[in-house]
């Protein structure tokens, strides 16, 4: 169940994505035009900023902050860590053995090399209007699993790891995934949309799957933030929804990226709670809640127990 509930959160997500996307035009954004006698280079591993932690922490709301700043575009959730995180790690402990396994650690430095090309060819390919003055903010907080290795393959980019109390983010799944979440109204009648009935038989299992997903997630993505020699920074959400503007000067100012202050007013400003049309959030809807420390009203005290059992590593950094 674990793993089912990683990819119907992703997959609600995307979804959003797409939507809202469609409302405002084509996906790519036209970058600002390169300085004179500037190559035109495109997408450059010093300029990806990743965006690794968990789902339903914030990342959509970050992710766009963040690339609506000129210079800046975003990569919503490619699944490279799916590719080269749940499959890595399950295959290691499948135990196949090292010198026939792809991702063999006899090889390890030759597929890094294909791993980097992979992620810079793709980007490239999608974003063929960046230059070496743009800037790629990709969200793989749904796909924390791969981080460790994404951050070793490209070591000069940007590392940030955005961290949500996993009681409210086993809340918001909770929601979003229950009978009249805004997930099943997007997958409609698909397969993974019995999920639900899975949930309202045994509300318990699911919070404690959940917690598990959450915490192998950030502790990935705490692994890699810890190993990087590159920019990076480690933000909470709670701090980023008591001061978005804030938060955001210490994210640029930690990861070196240029901004203006003005700018980042404006970008906290068209994306704050206060500005989602009443019509586009509450209950059941993608944008529900925004508000640390509900889910003491949201969970029992018996999963309320689960989580903090599980996830007490998460609620350790935290603290």
């Amino acid at each position: 169940m674990k793993v089912l509930v990683s990819k119907l959160a992703s997959l609600g997500q995307r979804k959003v994505a797409e939507r809202s996307q469609a409302r405002r035009g084509p996906y790519v954004e036209e970058p600002a035009p390169p300085a004179s006698g500037e190559e035109e280079a495109g997408v450059q591993a010093k300029n990806i900023v990743w965006i690794f932690g968990s789902g339903r922490s914030g990342s959509t709301w970050l992710m766009r902050m963040m690339s609506s700043l000129e210079r800046y575009s975003r990569w919503n959730e490619p699944c490279l860590g799916e590719l080269f995180g749940r499959f890595y790690n399950d295959a290691r402990k499948d135990q196949i053995p090292s010198k026939n396994f792809i991702l063999g650690e006899p090889f390890r430095e030759s597929w890094l090399r294909s791993m980097r090309s992979f992620v810079l060819e793709g980007a490239r390919a999608r974003y063929p209007k960046l230059t070496s003055q743009n800037y790629l903010v990709i969200k793989e907080s749904t796909a924390s699993q791969g981080a460790p290795l994404l951050a070793e393959a490209l070591p000069e980019s940007r590392v940030l790891v955005l961290v949500r109390d996993p009681r409210d983010v086993v809340a918001s799944t909770l929601a979003a995934l229950g009978s009249g979440g805004w997930v099943h109204e997007i997958i409609g009648d698909s397969k993974e949309a019995a999920v639900a009935d899975v949930i309202d038989r045994d509300p318990d299992l699911f919070v404690k799957s959940a917690a598990e997903s959450v915490t192998s997630d950030v502790m990935q993505a705490k692994r890699a933030y810890e190993a990087h020699p590159g920019p990076k920074v480690l933000v909470r959400y709670e701090d980023l929804r008591a001061d978005a503007l804030g938060a955001m000067r210490h994210i640029y100012g930690a990861l070196g990226l240029p901004a203006g202050e003005e700018e980042l007013a404006e970008v906290v400003a068209e994306h704050s709670w206060e500005s989602i049309p009443a019509d586009q959030k509450g209950e059941g809807k993608f944008f529900r809640k925004a508000t640390p420390g509900s889910w003491r009203q949201d969970l029992t005290p018996a999963q309320i127990e689960i989580v903090e059992l599980i996830a007490a590593p998460v609620l350790k950094e935290m603290s």
